[in-house]
């Protein structure tokens, strides 16, 4: 079913109140009242706006300004912290260097100590072998330049520690080959007079032997006789 379309209202200007005076510039300066006081509202309205962005970016600003301080202030103790680091860093290099220098000067005094001593003992120790073999003067004589001429002058006063080191070793070494030496000397004079005791023996059985079978013959001999 087709729905009935409604009478539209009809449009009819408005009716001026007979007898009264219809004033058409109080009603302009009332509408440019209207717009004056609309458009200062916008204006207020801008220029509010425009405060609060001014103050907005102000305050932004500060952050930012602050912002950059705080940083170039954390720097700065980061700087100092590393300037303090770099320094510990020498110092302890330096300290280190002065106590290897030290330890290095107290070693070499050490074994400069230790190879005099050692140079006093063996010299002392071939001056009492010397002495206890009792050898004639001009044997003696002649082991002294030969011994004189094997000890040579340390001279090591130039030498550095790697230097002193192998100068050290090469001498331990060589008195190493001594006692060595020595030992194969005193093994052999042992087993020499181990020969020499076994043959003194050996030939003593065997006189004892001749002189008991020679009077053992005799006696069969003499007997025969009677």
């Amino acid at each position: 079913p087709n729905s009935e379309e409604k009478p539209r209202p009809k449009l009819t200007a408005p009716k001026i109140p007979e007898g009264e005076k219809v004033d058409f510039d109080d009603i302009q300066k009332k509408r440019q009242n209207k717009d004056l006081i609309e458009l200062q509202a916008l204006i207020d309205n801008h220029f509010e706006g425009r405060k609060k962005e001014e103050e907005e970016l102000l305050a932004l600003k500060e952050r930012i300004e602050k912002r950059r301080a705080e940083r170039s202030e954390q720097q700065r103790i980061r700087a100092e912290k590393e300037k303090e680091r770099q320094v510990r860093i020498a110092e302890e290099k330096v300290r280190r260097e002065e106590e290897d220098a030290k330890r290095r000067a107290e070693d070499d005094i050490k074994k400069k100590k230790a190879l005099t001593s050692m140079g006093a003992t063996y010299s002392s120790y071939l001056a009492k072998a010397d002495q206890k073999r009792g050898k004639k003067q001009t044997a003696r004589e002649m082991k002294k330049k030969i011994l004189a001429e094997r000890r040579k002058p340390l001279n090591i006063d130039h030498l550095n520690e790697d230097k002193l080191r192998e100068k050290a070793k090469e001498l331990w070494d060589w008195l190493y080959q001594l006692e060595t030496e020595k030992f194969e000397f005193g093994e052999k004079m042992k087993r020499q007079k181990y020969e020499i005791v076994s043959l003194r023996s050996r030939v003593q059985a065997l006189s004892k032997f001749s002189k008991k079978a020679g009077a053992t013959a005799k006696g069969k001999v003499g007997g025969r006789w009677k």
